[in-house]
Parts: C-alpha cells; sequence; structure tokens
C-alpha cells in the first residue's frame, strides 16, 4: 500500500487492525483493497491482545521446555529428541503465518535475556529465514530446531563461566569457546539429523575464516549453520549493553548487513534485511533529538535511514545525519 506521493505504507500480507486503520487515516488513505483471510477462526482473525495472549502462553511453554531439554543434557550428556518437537512446534504454528516480524523482535525483546530466551529466538528467527530463503516448510522446520539447539553444549560448560557477568580470562573464554563441539557431540547422541549438529559445531564459523572452533572458509560452512549463524549474531546485537541500553533494531540490522561483505553468508544476510525492512513502516522511533516519530518509507539510497514523521516534522534520516533512531517500539 502507497499512499498519493508513493511512499509506502503497508507491506503485502499486513494483518489489518486498528493501529493500522489509524495509520492509512493518517496518511489520507480512505479505501483499501484487503484479502480476506482464508481461515476466519485461525489466530490472526484475533485482535492484538488474543494474540499477545496465545504468544505469551507458547513463548513460557517453550522456554520451559529448553530448560528441560538444557538439563537433561546437563546431567545425561544426551536428550530426548521427541521433546524438542513436543515443545517447539506449537511455537511455530503459533507465529507461522505471522507476517510481521519486527513485532515479534520487539515483542521478545521485553524479556530478560538468558540462555533459553535466547536459544528460542534464535531458533524462531532462523524459521522464518529459511522460510524467506525458500525452504520447504520441513527444511524449516529442522532450520528452526538447529537454531533453538545451537546453543545446547553450553551444558557442559561450567555454571560460574557461562553465567558470568564480567569479561572472561582467556582460560575461561577457551572453556565456552568448547560449547560448539560440545553441543555436536550432545545433538549427534540425541537425534540422526547430522546438519543440526554441524549447526551447533559450526554456527560461530565465519566465511573469512576468522571463526572457530576450526577456522573454517565459506563453502566449508553448512547451509543450515550460515543460517543460524546470522540469527545468532542478530539476537546477540541486540541484548542489553552493560548498562542496560538496548540498541535499536535498525541499527542492530545496519551491522548485521555489514557483515555480510565477507563475514556473515551474503545471501542470508540479505533476505534478513530485504523482509524486515517493509516490516519497520509503521513503527513508533525514539529519536535523537527527543521526539518520537512514526517510520513512513524506507529510503532506497539508505535502507537504514528511513522517512519519519512526528508530530510536527517530517525528516528524512538519510539527509538528516545528525539525528539518530534511538529505539523501535510498537
Amino acid at each position: 500500500m502507497f499512499n498519493r506521493v508513493g511512499l509506502h505504507v503497508l507491506p503485502k500480507g499486513t494483518s489489518i487492525h486498528k493501529e493500522e486503520i489509524a495509520l492509512l487515516y493518517r496518511q489520507s488513505i480512505d479505501y483499501i483493497d484487503i484479502e480476506p483471510r482464508v481461515d476466519s477462526t485461525a489466530l490472526f482473525g484475533l485482535d492484538r491482545s488474543g494474540f499477545s495472549s496465545q504468544l505469551q502462553e507458547n513463548f513460557e511453554l517453550t522456554i520451559k521446555g529448553y530448560q528441560s531439554i538444557f538439563l537433561e543434557a546437563l546431567t545425561t550428556g544426551k536428550f530426548n529428541q521427541s521433546m524438542v518437537d513436543d515443545k517447539l512446534q506449537p511455537m511455530l504454528e503459533v507465529i507461522d503465518e505471522k507476517k510481521d516480524v519486527v513485532s515479534l523482535l520487539i515483542y521478545f525483546g521485553h524479556d530478560d535475556v538468558n540462555i533459553y530466551n535466547h536459544s528460542l529466538q534464535v531458533g524462531l528467527l532462523s524459521y522464518y529465514i529459511a522460510s524467506w530463503l525458500g525452504y520447504t516448510k520441513q527444511e524449516c522446520t529442522a532450520v528452526s530446531k538447529a537454531g533453538y539447539l545451537h546453543d545446547i553444549g553450553k551444558s557442559r560448560v561450567p555454571q560460574e563461566i557461562r553465567n558470568q557477568s564480567h569479561p572472561l580470562s582467556d582460560e575461561e573464554r577457551v572453556e565456552l569457546r568448547k560449547h560448539t563441539r560440545y553441543g555436536y557431540e550432545i545433538i549427534k547422541e540425541s537425534m540422526s539429523d547430522e546438519r543440526i549438529a554441524l549447526a551447533a559445531l559450526q554456527h560461530h564459523e565465519r566465511e573469512d575464516g576468522s571463526g572457530h572452533p576450526h577456522g573454517l572458509y565459506k563453502d566449508q560452512i553448512h547451509p543450515y549453520a550460515q543460517i543460524v549463524a546470522v540469527a545468532n549474531a542478530y539476537v546477540d546485537m541486540t541484548a542489553p549493553d552493560d548498562n542496560g541500553n538496548k540498541p535499536a533494531l535498525l541499527t542492530v540490522l545496519r551491522k548485521i548487513y555489514e557483515l555480510g561483505f565477507g563475514v556473515l553468508n551474503e545471501r542470508v544476510v540479505q533476505v534478513l534485511a530485504r523482509n524486515l525492512m517493509p516490516n519497520f513502516i509503521g513503527k513508533k522511533a525514539r529519536l535523537s533529538n527527543g521526539e518520537t516519530a512514526t517510520i513512513v518509507w524506507t529510503n532506497p539510497s539508505d535502507i537504514f535511514r528511513p522517512l519519519v514523521q512526528s508530530e510536527k516534522n517530517f525528516y528524512d534520516l538519510s539527509t538528516e545525519r545528525k539525528i539518530e533512531i534511538i529505539e523501535v517500539f510498537m
């Protein structure tokens, strides 16, 4: 949906609720053509509070499921594969038709980040990336499992290291890095899918050979691991710093995009950016000049510095270089 001067307002596939209708009115758009929902009882026929309630319920259950899997790996060195399916699949069904992934990322970012929350976010984002790359539904589920389990090897890392808040010593850093090998071994003991085990082993490999544990180059890294590496880097960068400040999602996406030039897989990074960017339109943004604005257009000359509209002004951030987006929210 574009407004009268050609600015992009809403992406295809947007589910229309009160907030979207208000946005259309602000853009002086009185009539639009819409596609009916195929299933009128589907989750996205619910209002926002209904969706949030179901999302929160499944999110908490999947987090608890991962805690159980992590504890089992900690105590026995393996886990029950059926538990992964039982805990992750309902969450995938909840998010499967959700087109506005940015809203999900904002929603998940409200919780305190720990290894369980982090692993679930990586699993869900990996699922979306795989679907955007054209993977089959079955493959998308497998990629999501790979993301969900990518850090399971940390169950073998001493608790005082994996939970340490201050900078690690060189010796501790070496031990923490072993979680990729540990994860590979645990997954191989627990399930037969070699691809998921390789994602755990290789998700810290980098295409320029600077990663670990084997210093692999581009063509040596499994495609599942390439997807999980991008999702993991993105979720890592959205975590708050030592002062509790969280970077804006657009800032994180720009940094990930830059890593696509030789460090992370270029195709994976580009499909992430291309599919996330339209979802920022209509979101609120807190600006560095103290104003609150709405993102109204993705600027083709600089996709990470969009056109925004505050109560009194329009700002083209591609030319207003002194103004930054501090936070994106709903």
